[in-house]
């Protein structure tokens, strides 16, 4: 849960940075998500773990279709304002600023256009910004694969305890096997104090 939860941070940080909204949002889902399912970890609720699970099969999902967008797989483009929900132009935060990139703004030729993200030159990145988001999200998944896994188990714990409880007065697990006793020896209670 601690990775999980660091990873989700250290997303939504630079989420926030390039303003999209889409993984924002989902992001903060996440962390919500996760410290419930670690609230219901902590506190044997089952159904909080439950709903992680679910969660994090669309979690899941979530990142395996920002893995198909990056990549423009299926007529996806990264060029779309999709993950700004078409509200403004920006784009992932590591387009301009991922490992060894060099970024020069270019003037505009035409006096009175706004600078915009179109006049920004990028050069010599190591690595592509679509593939640090790529590693980004399979990061998430792999993470949340583990995450699901020790939930089911969990779960699975959690429905064996509540199986083998013994309700007081109730059934015995173990009465079958003793013989049933005859005399049962009964003691006296003293009282504590003066009764009036």
């Amino acid at each position: 849960c601690v990775f999980l939860q660091l990873a989700a941070l250290e997303r939504q940080i630079f989420d926030f940075l390039g303003f999209q909204w889409a993984p924002i949002l989902g992001n903060f889902l996440q962390i919500i998500v996760v410290i419930l399912g670690l609230f219901g970890t902590i506190q044997f609720r089952p159904r909080y773990i439950v709903v992680y699970t679910v969660w994090t099969a669309l979690w899941v999902t979530w990142n395996v279709f920002i893995i198909c967008f990056y990549l423009e797989v299926g007529g996806l483009s990264k060029e779309t304002d999709l993950m700004t929900f078409n509200i403004s132009m920006h784009r992932s935060w590591w387009r301009e600023h991922g490992p060894g990139c060099i970024r020069r703004v270019v003037r505009p030729s035409a006096p009175g256009i706004l600078d915009d993200y179109s006049y920004v030159s990028v050069t010599g990145c190591i690595i592509d910004f679509q593939y640090l988001e790529v590693i980004h999200s399979a990061i998430q998944i792999l993470l949340s694969l583990i995450g699901f896994v020790y939930a089911c188990y969990v779960i699975s714990i959690f429905m064996e305890e509540e199986d083998s409880f013994d309700f007081i007065g109730g059934l015995d697990t173990y009465s079958y096997r003793q013989p049933p006793q005859e005399h049962v020896e009964l003691k006296p209670v003293k009282p504590v104090g003066k009764v009036l």
